[in-house]
């Protein structure tokens, strides 16, 4: 964690007043100084099952979040606390514990449904609390990971034959990991005579019944969804930690006051959720830090505040928005700063400072290429190629005016005594011509001789001797020692001097104008293959995600067949198709695509 994030307890993220649940603005603020990559744990579970105490031990503290002594739900809302992580170096470890679901006095389960869903919305593991053992009344209870369908969607656009079941199968491909806390578990752990480990037990507990009345549909439902959303599981037993009468007072105690069971279980828990909980990740394998986690709240808070769906898709875009833009600017900054530092204008030919620009702008190109992802049709990418054109264009017509400006105030200094010596009438007088001729000679050896004069030093000088033509031809003709024919001759040879300078001057701007095509095309160039090798890296991360999701899918599927639901095994079926076929889909739309600036 950045070392100015010192935070002391925890603090409330998202408020729950009266329903209406809003983002705070100073938890905001903490999150959008971490610059390290966040591992998100979030804990629910009803009122009352002591979901606090564990935060608190992760946190690696006594006290910190409110475990509250009575009847009454004590967390509001969600509340947040950032320390470092105990065993991620460079990594921050944000906790997350929730308002406890069923509190009877809220009268409806709509609030708890949407602390439940932002909860798994923003974790990359999701810890759900109960008491005692796995039965019925427990997964009855749990009847809120039905509702994440109906709470959360995974596209801003589904397709038109695609349904909300449908749709679900995307989920596991961004849903958290899922660890299921039993507290004050007093059984042993068997069955069929059997004994179990605790995540045996889990999945024992996870089976479908075969029958297909509503009964069995009830029953199977909440055990179907946490199988198929959640891809990998994990179940922890505790112990009643000390007698009942003293539970109210368990933050006060240390743990040699505890059964040393308990605190060895709950030592357990904590080494996992250290060693195994990973860095909160968006598709594309985008680590989420502290702004992005907190351009996730807002975009989901707001839309739940908007009666909307909080939708992955549409956070993920709202989120490379943002950053796709700052990416923009920390690319125009890397390239202003080291232009600033390689080029001194004017330079002395127009390819040396395209040189240092496309050098400038290939870094400023990857710089934008590290800081960006999902640029929807390359739009940012675009907007940067443009400003990059903009600042070439802006230093070329920068070290044109440095150049102009150099030459001109040469020319000054070089020729103003040999003006001075023509209105003084030095060359007024017979021989006078030759003269002056060779002075003018000796004059623009000098002025070729200094150094960086730039591209302009050629164009500047025939300006200034063609505005210097009547003066010549003035003293000229006024030379009495010059015959008419020799006079004619050195007419003609002025005309022919001139008209070979012009020539140079034109053939010199066609030269500049093939090099600025010329790396035009090179930048151009530059901006594909970054480009190219970036979608590479982002289709064979796409693969690698459909993959595991199918993955998934199919040992879901496996064991469903094992257990012989047909008609759950049927709809899995139709997922794993349905993501077949958008594997092949994307894959076939990433090889395919042309980048078009």
């Amino acid at each position: 964690m950045a070392p100015e994030i010192h935070m002391t307890g925890p603090m409330c993220l998202i408020e729950n007043t009266n329903g209406e649940l809003v983002a705070n603005p100073e938890a905001l603020k903490i999150l959008s100084a971490i610059t390290q990559p966040v591992v998100v744990v979030a804990i629910v579970g009803l009122y009352r099952t002591g979901k606090s105490y564990l935060m608190n031990k992760l946190a690696g503290k006594n006290k910190g979040f409110s475990l509250g002594s009575t009847v009454k739900s004590h967390t509001k809302g969600i509340w947040m606390w950032c320390v470092p992580h105990p065993k991620k170096p460079e990594h921050t470890l944000v906790l997350l514990d929730t308002e406890g679901l069923g509190d009877v006095k809220k009268g409806d389960n709509q609030n708890d449904s949407w602390i439940f869903a932002l909860a798994v919305l923003l974790s990359s593991t999701f810890v759900y609390n109960s008491m005692g053992t796995i039965n019925q009344q427990a997964m009855d209870q749990l009847y809120y990971v039905t509702e994440l369908t109906h709470r959360i969607r995974s596209k801003s656009s589904p397709d038109e034959n695609e349904n909300e079941v449908e749709d679900s199968a995307d989920f596991v491909s961004f849903f958290p990991d899922f660890v299921w806390t039993l507290r004050d578990f007093s059984l042993d752990l068997e069955a069929d005579g059997q004994p179990l480990t605790a995540d045996e037990y889990l999945e024992y507990s996870l089976k479908l019944t075969q029958g297909t009345s509503e009964k069995d549909k009830n029953f199977n439902l909440p055990r179907l969804c946490i199988r198929k959303f959640f891809p990998k599981k994990k179940c922890f037993v505790f112990d009643l930690p000390i007698h009942h009468r003293k539970l109210a007072q368990l933050e006060k105690l240390q743990d040699e006051e505890l059964d040393p069971e308990f605190v060895q279980q709950v030592a357990d828990f904590c080494s996992y959720i250290f060693s195994n909980s990973k860095t909160k990740t968006l598709s594309g394998g985008i680590q989420v830090n502290g702004p992005r986690l907190e351009s996730l709240v807002l975009t989901y808070i707001d839309a739940i505040s908007r009666g909307d769906l909080p939708c992955m898709e549409n956070a993920v875009l709202a989120l490379a928005q943002i950053e796709n833009s700052a990416a923009v600017q920390k690319a125009i900054a890397h390239y202003d700063q080291q232009m600033g530092q390689k080029v001194q204008l004017p330079t002395e030919t127009l390819q040396e400072l395209l040189d240092l620009h496309r050098v400038s702008e290939r870094e400023a190109t990857e710089v934008f290429m590290k800081n960006s992802f999902k640029d929807v049709d390359h739009l940012f990418q675009k907007k940067l190629a443009a400003q990059l054109d903009k600042k070439r264009d802006d230093f070329c017509k920068q070290n044109q005016e440095a150049s102009s400006d150099r030459c001109s105030a040469l020319l000054q200094v070089i020729f103003s005594p040999l003006e001075e010596e023509v209105k003084a009438g030095i060359y007024s007088k017979p021989g006078g011509y030759r003269l002056f001729i060779q002075k003018l000679q000796d004059l623009e050896k000098k002025y070729y001789e200094e150094p960086r004069k730039g591209i302009q030093a050629e164009e500047i000088l025939q300006t200034y001797l063609k505005s210097k033509e009547s003066v010549t031809d003035a003293i000229l003709q006024t030379d009495q020692i010059l015959t008419e024919k020799e006079k004619e001759i050195e007419v003609e040879r002025v005309k022919a001097e001139s008209a070979q300078a012009s020539a140079k001057m034109v053939e010199e701007m066609q030269i500049k104008y093939q090099q600025m095509m010329e790396e035009k095309e090179k930048s151009y160039q530059e901006h594909v293959k970054q480009l190219t090798e970036k979608m590479e890296r982002e289709r064979a991360q796409l693969l690698e995600e459909q993959e595991k999701t199918l993955t998934s899918k199919l040992q879901e599927q496996a064991r469903l067949l094992k257990e012989r639901c047909q008609g759950e095994s049927t709809q899995l079926q139709n997922e794993i198709q349905k993501l077949q076929k958008t594997l092949k889909k994307k894959t076939k739309r990433y090889m395919s695509h042309k980048l078009k600036i």
